[in-house]
This record gives structure tokens, C-alpha cells and sequence, in this order.
């Protein structure tokens, strides 16, 4: 993970090096700070995946770090989530639960750790909302995978034990991780963080675990039972009706019906 985001961070770095003098010295310091909430989300995820027995329950947990976003930024900046998100979020939450909790609810250690890095990534998705506005999204963004890849590997160092033989297959999908489930990943959302406010960032990205689902039937021939498409039947009912009452034409539609 940490040579991943460092490699990603270098990948970034010849695109946006010159813009790195245009940015002040505070809002830099600033931006790495964010970078640590990104690395303390990354590392609590990925200590709670190797101590868990329950990895659904985490996946659940992990999915609502993008809906906890809004409540964050009520709780730190005052800035109260719209009506509609209140009338999307039962359904979001129920689609998530459908996708993820096949078995049921079974509680474990790891869940604490899992909490942590969905309250972890929450606060990252409202600071780099907000620092989106005022730095270029190419600095902020090499800087945040600069910031995460020096935590992990320090980390890595500290407390791990170094294969001494890597099959050469693994590094081909290392490029892969390093240049779009990274590079791109993080730079596209940033993008997207500048341009909407944290509530409808937050509904957008609950298509992320049903993009996961497509692409695992798709890719791996997994089975597509009743509740996952119940599941994401949900979520983008969710989201439809988000976006349909936040538009101002289907609102004033409404309002004329009733």
C-alpha cells in the first residue's frame, strides 16, 4: 500500500509540479494534513481486514462512510443536510444493508477498527471538499497520496516482515492499483469533490458498491441473488429520488400536482 500511493504521487507529480508554487505554504501543510486522514483511514481499514472474521459486517460499516460525510459536516462546519438527503437515506442505508449483510449481523473486534476508518475517511471527504476550492486538485491530490504512501510504508517498516520473492504476475496488477484504482481514483473524485457540495457527493458515491456487485458477476461469474438486486434496486431508488427532489423543475412539478 505504501509504494502503491507513493508511486501514485509520482505518477501526479510532472502534471502539476509547477502549480506547486502557486500554492501558499499553509494551504500545503494544510493538504498533507488531509493526507493523513486518508492514511489513517486506509491503515485502520486494512488492520481491521486482517483481524476480522466478519468481513461483511465491515464492508457495511465501510459503506456508510460516504452518508456519515454530510453528518460530519454538520457536526464540524454547521452545514445542515437539505431535506432530501433526510428522505434518501432510509433507502441508501437499506440497500447497503441488502448488499452486505447476506448472513446477518455478527459482532467482532475488528467492527471498532472498521468505525474508525469509515469516521477516518468521513473527515477526509469534507476536508477535501473544502480545500478542493482553494488548491488545485492536481497538488492536492499528489500530495494526499504522497502523505498516505510515506505512512504506510513507515508503518510497513516498523511492523512487517518483507517477502523475499514477489511473483512477477503481482506486479502487473501493482501498475494497475497504482494508476487507476489510485491515480485516477482519487484525482476524479477530487475533481468531482470541487464542482458539489459533501451531501450530493455523498449520495453519488453509493453507487460505488453496486458498481463492485456489476463488475463481480461480470468479471468473476458471481451469483446475482434476489436481495443483491433488491440491494441496489435501493440505492438507486435512493439516489433518483435525491436528485428528482433537489431538481428545481420536478420540484416546482410536484408542488403544482399537490
Amino acid at each position: 500500500m505504501g509504494l502503491r500511493f507513493l508511486c501514485a504521487s509520482l505518477i501526479l507529480l510532472p502534471f502539476c509540479f509547477r502549480l506547486f508554487k502557486t500554492v501558499a505554504i499553509g494551504d500545503l501543510l494544510r493538504s498533507m494534513l488531509v493526507g493523513c486522514l486518508l492514511g489513517g483511514a486506509l491503515l485502520s481499514w486494512i488492520y481491521a481486514i486482517s483481524i476480522s472474521d466478519t468481513l461483511a459486517e465491515g464492508a457495511f460499516i465501510m459503506s456508510l462512510s460516504v452518508l456519515l460525510a454530510p453528518l460530519v459536516a454538520w457536526g464540524l462546519f454547521r452545514l445542515r443536510p437539505v431535506r432530501e438527503f433526510w428522505l434518501s437515506l432510509p433507502f441508501a442505508i437499506v440497500g447497503l444493508m441488502l448488499l452486505s449483510l447476506a448472513q446477518g449481523w455478527q459482532g467482532s473486534v475488528s467492527q471498532v477498527w472498521f468505525m474508525l476508518a469509515a469516521l477516518f475517511l468521513a473527515l477526509h471527504f469534507n476536508f477535501n471538499s473544502r480545500f478542493a476550492q482553494r488548491v488545485p486538485v492536481l497538488v492536492l491530490t499528489c500530495v494526499q497520496l504522497f502523505v498516505t504512501g510515506v505512512m504506510g510504508l513507515v508503518l510497513s517498516i516498523l511492523v512487517e516482515v518483507w517477502s523475499e520473492e514477489i511473483p512477477i504476475a503481482i506486479w502487473g496488477w501493482f501498475a494497475m492499483s497504482v494508476l487507476f484504482a489510485t491515480s485516477l481514483r482519487y484525482l476524479t473524485q477530487t475533481m468531482g469533490q470541487q464542482r458539489v457540495t459533501a451531501a450530493n457527493a455523498a449520495i453519488i458515491m453509493i453507487l460505488e458498491p453496486i458498481w463492485t456487485v456489476v463488475l463481480s458477476v461480470l468479471w468473476y461469474q458471481e451469483p446475482m441473488p434476489a436481495q443483491k438486486i433488491l440491494g441496489c434496486a435501493c440505492i438507486l431508488f435512493s439516489l433518483l429520488l435525491y436528485r428528482g427532489l433537489t431538481n428545481p423543475r420536478i420540484r416546482a412539478f410536484i408542488q403544482r400536482s399537490a
